[in-house]
């Protein structure tokens, strides 16, 4: 399965496990060190309700036309210059870090939330691999696998090492031509698209550098990777049909949203989610093409 399905749905999962902890979180405030046991069920209950939920869900969709086979992998390493493997690295991450950050609500202890939110992230993530190898149409994929692990690792050893996060990985997206050309598996439409067109995305990692050297809070350093001219998933196809795939690089100003100090709930809650997305900024794009500078790069 390509990453539309795994973010969409880890996304679902994301969004639902946020909702139920902050209506719980909302109901009393707990300044002790004991684990909140009320708001923990809550958190429970609703994100394993989400979990169920989006694998049915996705089992209907996605899988519901092929036939059940034997467990296999299939090997789409070689696919899209890897932007859907950064992809699953940055889904990954993100999973990691919600469920962290919704179990300390709970006020359990953030040196067991950091390692639970890894391993849930991982758990999740690879139960989607599951159900595509046992689909005739699709076919587990090891090197997702690995960038699944990489991005729950990544999150889980910035914390062990740091105690905090601060290379933190985001997305950026800007609508390209190619989706036009073959809109069945780019995407039609700009929400489409957003997930199908990995012409069109960018991953980043985000340096808060005010924690390594003295730097203006607000203003982080993001390096980015991305790909074009990809109609086909490997390159032999696009060589084959006249395109020129390439990989993409960047160097990009950022601006911290964490920095904003705030004591509403909500509003760290929309900071929260904000920051996984790499604000428009100034940027340098390297290439095999060239060198190229951006007064706004999205």
């Amino acid at each position: 399965m390509n990453l539309f399905a795994s973010t969409l749905t880890c996304f679902l999962i994301l969004v639902l496990s946020e909702f139920f902890t902050l209506a719980c979180c909302a109901q009393t405030s707990d300044s002790s060190n004991q684990i909140n046991k009320k708001r923990l069920s809550v958190l429970i209950i609703g994100s394993s309700t989400a979990y169920v939920g989006s694998m049915i869900s996705l089992n209907q969709l996605w899988y519901s036309n092929y036939p059940k086979q034997s467990f296999h992998f299939f090997n789409d390493a070689p696919e899209w210059k890897q932007v859907d493997k950064v992809g699953h690295f940055y889904s990954a991450f993100q999973l990691s870090n919600i469920t962290s950050h919704a179990l300390q609500w709970s006020n359990v202890p953030q040196k067991k939330t950091n390692k639970i939110g890894a391993l849930t992230s991982f758990v999740i993530m690879s139960s989607i691999e599951v159900l595509d190898g046992f689909s005739s149409g699709y076919g587990a994929s090891g090197s997702d696998m690995v960038a699944n692990a990489a991005g729950s690792v990544f999150y889980l050893g910035q914390n062990l090492i740091w105690k905090e996060v601060r290379i933190y990985p985001k997305f950026s997206f800007h609508r390209t031509n190619f989706a036009t050309m073959r809109p069945d598996v780019l995407g039609s439409g700009l929400t489409e698209e957003i997930v199908k067109d990995y012409n069109g995305q960018s991953y980043w990692l985000s340096v808060d550098m005010d924690k390594f050297v003295r730097f203006p809070k607000w203003i982080n350093i993001a390096v980015g990777y991305g790909a074009e001219e990809m109609i086909y998933a490997r390159d032999s196809q696009n060589l084959t049909a006249g395109y020129n795939p390439s990989r993409q690089f960047y160097l990009s100003l950022d601006f911290d949203l964490t920095a904003i100090q705030t004591t509403s709930k909500l509003l760290k809650s929309l900071i929260f989610f904000a920051n996984m997305i790499k604000l428009p900024g100034p940027a340098i794009g390297f290439s095999k093409k060239g060198t190229e500078a951006y007064a706004f790069y999205f």
